[in-house]
C-alpha cells in the first residue's frame, strides 16, 4: 500500500491512524527518503556531498587545462578561451529550464547519475581531438552534464536540510564543490607535466564516472517535515504557473542576476590567471587555485552559520566587495604577491556569495517549486559565465589580460547595486538575520517518524493521516502508478 492509498483510507475512516511502519514501507518502495526535521548532517546528505566532491574534482581539473590546451596545442587565442566558457554555459542554460521538471518526475538520483556520465563523455571526447571547433562541441556536452549534476545535488541538499538551516546546508555542500574546484587544478597541473593533455583529460573524466557511481546511492525523492507545523512537505510537481514562469521561476530571477554578476568576477579570475601567472614568472597557477579553495573551505566549514546569523544582505555584500578588491589589485599591480592576495579574497567572496543567495531563493518559494527554483537560480551561474566569458575575453583581446580584470570589477559592482536596491533592500523582511526560533519547535510529531536516514522503524507512536499534506501523498501515489 502506498502513501496516497493510506491517506485516502484514513479520509474515509475518521479517527483512524496510520502506523509509522506503513509509512516507512511505502517510502522505501518508492525510493523516497524521510528527512528528519531537526538534523542536517545525515547519511544521504553526506553521500550527495561526496558525489559532488568527486564530480567537481573533474570540473576543477579542466579549469586551467582547457585554456592552456586552447592556447597551446590547438593554437587559439584569448577569444577562443572566452568562447569555450560561453558555449559551456550556453548549453547548460539551454537545458536547465527542463531539469527541474525532469527531477520532479524521475527523481534526483537519475538526474545526478545521468549528468555525471554525460559530463564524463565530454571530457573523454576532448582528449581525442586536435582543433578548437570539436572541442567546443564537447564542452557543450560537458555543460549539459554539469547542469544536471549540480541541480540534482543542490536540490537534494535543500530537500534534506531543515528550513531554518538551508544556508548552512548549502555552505557545507559547497565545501565539496569548491574543494573539488580547488584541488582539481592542482591535480591537473601534476598530471599535465606540461604536455600530457590526453592523460589528464582521461583521469579527470574518471572522477566524473566515480561521481555517477556514488550518486547511485542517493535518494530519488525526499519527504521532509516542516518543523513549525509537523506537516510533510516536498515532492509536489506544481503546475499552477503558465508561460515563461513554467520554466524559469520568478523568485529566482533577481537573486540569480546578483549571482551571475558575481560569477562574472569569479570567471574573470579563472579565465586569465592561468596564463597571466606564467607571464609573471610563476611555474603554474595550481597554488593560486588551491589557496582560493582553502579559503572557501575554511570559511564554509567554520562560518557555515554566518549567513543565517547575519542575513543575505550583509553576507553577499561582503562577498561582492571581496571579489572587487581582489580584481582591482590584480589589474593595478603586476606582481606575483598580488595574485596570492587576490586568490585569498576571491576565496572569501566565493564562500559567502552562493549559499546566502541560494537559501534566500529557496525560502521564498513553496516546497513544491523547490527543484524548479534551484534549477532556475543556478542557471545564472552559466549566464554569468557566458556573458563574462565573451565580453571579458573580447576585452582581453584589445586591452590585454591585466586591464581586462577591470571588466570583472564592473560586473561585481553592478551586482552589489542590484542586491542592495532590489533583492534585499534595507528593511526587507529577509534582509537581516534569520529567525532562530523554529529550531526550538517541539519535535514530538516528528519523533513519531523516527526513521532517520536509514528509514528504519524505531518507534511505535501512531501518526494521524489527517496531519499529512494530501498533495504530497497524491504526488507519491502518481509516481507509484507511473512506475
Amino acid at each position: 500500500m502506498h502513501l496516497g492509498a493510506l491517506t485516502q483510507r484514513s479520509a474515509r475512516q475518521a479517527g483512524t491512524v496510520v502506523s509509522p511502519s506503513e509509512v516507512i514501507e511505502a517510502t522505501r518502495e518508492l525510493r523516497t527518503h524521510v528527512a528528519p526535521a531537526d538534523r542536517l548532517i545525515t547519511r544521504p546528505f553526506m553521500v550527495v556531498t561526496l558525489s559532488a566532491l568527486a564530480f567537481f574534482m573533474y570540473i576543477g581539473t579542466l579549469l586551467p587545462l582547457i585554456p592552456l590546451y586552447i592556447e597551446g596545442p590547438l593554437g587559439g587565442g584569448e577569444f577562443s578561451v572566452g568562447l569555450n566558457v560561453a558555449v559551456f554555459a550556453a548549453a547548460a542554460i539551454a537545458v536547465r529550464p527542463f531539469i527541474g521538471h525532469f527531477a520532479n518526475r524521475y527523481g534526483r538520483r537519475v538526474v545526478m547519475v545521468c549528468g555525471a556520465l554525460i559530463a564524463a563523455s565530454g571530457g573523454l571526447g576532448i582528449s581525442q581531438i586536435d582543433a578548437v571547433l570539436p572541442l567546443l562541441g564537447f564542452r557543450m556536452l560537458t555543460g549539459v552534464g554539469e547542469a544536471a549534476m549540480f541541480v540534482g545535488a543542490a536540490t537534494l541538499i535543500a530537500d534534506l536540510s531543515p528550513r531554518d538551516r538551508r544556508a548552512e546546508g548549502a555552505s557545507y555542500f559547497s565545501v565539496a564543490v569548491f574543494t573539488g574546484l580547488g584541488l582539481g587544478p592542482v591535480l591537473g597541473e601534476v598530471l599535465l607535466n606540461d604536455t600530457e593533455f590526453e592523460r589528464t583529460f582521461i583521469v579527470g573524466a574518471g572522477f566524473a564516472v566515480l561521481a555517477a557511481v556514488i550518486a547511485c546511492f542517493v535518494p530519488s525523492f525526499v519527504v521532509s517535515f516542516d518543523s513549525e507545523t509537523g506537516r510533510t512537505t516536498g515532492l509536489v510537481d506544481s503546475s499552477g504557473r503558465s508561460g515563461f514562469a513554467r520554466f524559469i521561476h520568478p523568485a529566482a530571477v533577481l537573486p540569480g542576476v546578483v549571482l551571475a554578476l558575481g560569477v562574472g568576477g569569479l570567471t574573470t579570475f579563472f579565465l586569465f590567471v592561468p596564463d597571466y601567472s606564467r607571464e609573471l614568472g610563476m611555474g603554474s597557477s595550481g597554488g593560486l587555485f588551491l589557496l582560493y579553495a582553502m579559503m572557501s573551505l575554511v570559511i564554509r566549514i567554520f562560518g557555515a552559520t554566518l549567513p543565517e546569523r547575519l542575513g543575505p544582505r550583509r553576507m553577499v555584500t561582503v562577498a561582492l566587495l571581496a571579489f572587487a578588491v581582489g580584481l582591482v589589485a590584480v589589474a593595478s599591480i603586476d606582481a606575483v604577491w598580488v595574485l596570492w592576495f587576490a586568490a585569498a579574497l576571491v576565496g572569501i567572496g566565493a564562500a559567502f556569495n552562493y549559499p546566502s543567495l541560494n537559501a534566500l531563493t529557496v525560502n521564498r518559494v513553496n516546497d513544491s517549486d523547490r527543484a524548479l527554483a534551484i534549477s532556475s537560480f543556478t542557471m545564472f551561474f552559466e549566464i554569468g559565465s557566458a556573458f563574462s566569458g565573451l565580453s571579458i575575453g573580447l576585452l582581453g583581446e584589445f586591452v590585454g589580460k591585466q586591464s581586462a580584470f577591470y571588466g570583472g570589477v564592473a560586473m561585481v559592482l553592478a551586482g552589489l547595486f542590484v542586491l542592495r536596491r532590489y533583492v534585499v533592500p534595507a528593511g526587507s523582511p529577509d534582509a537581516g538575520p534569520a529567525a532562530q526560533g523554529t529550531r526550538q519547535v517541539t519535535r514530538s510529531y516528528c519523533a513519531s517518524y523516527a526513521v532517520s536516514d536509514r528509514l528504519s522503524a524505531t518507534t511505535t507512536a501512531p501518526v494521524r493521516a489527517s496531519d499529512a499534506t494530501p498533495d504530497v501523498h497524491t504526488f507519491i501515489s502518481d509516481k507509484k502508478d507511473a512506475s
